[in-house]
């Protein structure tokens, strides 16, 4: 085992495990947060898993999740906005999620990127880590109530 497979393994003891418990269980406010720093943490262990096995192919995989985790809770946040508005996700809540998806994309892909050298995949890595961190970061905010979501241009 080496160390990016000890990574993996740590993230998913310490992050995923948790994120999923919290995804299925208790009220929907915290079920919606939970899920989007899920697959935030499901795509970084993709990332460490594609270097520790040293199949770049699940690189594209992350970059799968790096963009269809924040749509889909986008999506959630704009079919439950109005049980979200009646009870919205505590602020406590929202800021530690928000700051673990700022904070851990770099934590992660800026050693991935020294770790993998020039090329393709450093460029994917970087694609990823841009898009896991502004994603992630706007579909906070909206699950967050934030940011209002158009109702008007949909419906009608």
């Amino acid at each position: 085992m080496n160390g990016w497979l000890l990574a993996a393994a740590v993230v998913l003891a310490v992050g995923v495990a948790p994120a999923l418990w919290g995804a299925t269980t208790g009220p929907l406010r915290r079920r919606v947060v939970s899920q989007n720093l899920a697959t935030l943490l499901v795509c970084l262990v993709m990332l460490l898993l594609a270097q520790g096995y040293a199949r770049p192919a699940y690189i594209d995989l992350g970059l799968v999740l790096a963009v269809l985790g924040p749509a889909g809770t986008l999506v959630y946040a704009r079919l439950l906005a109005d049980e979200l508005a009646i009870d919205p996700p505590t602020t406590q809540l929202t800021l530690a999620t928000t700051a673990l998806s700022v904070a851990a994309p770099p934590l992660v892909v800026l050693p991935l990127c020294v770790a993998t050298g020039p090329g393709r995949a450093l460029v994917k890595l970087l694609v990823i880590g841009a898009l896991l961190t502004a994603g992630n970061s706007i579909s906070g905010r909206a699950v967050s109530g934030k940011t209002s979501l158009p109702r008007e241009a949909h419906d009608g």
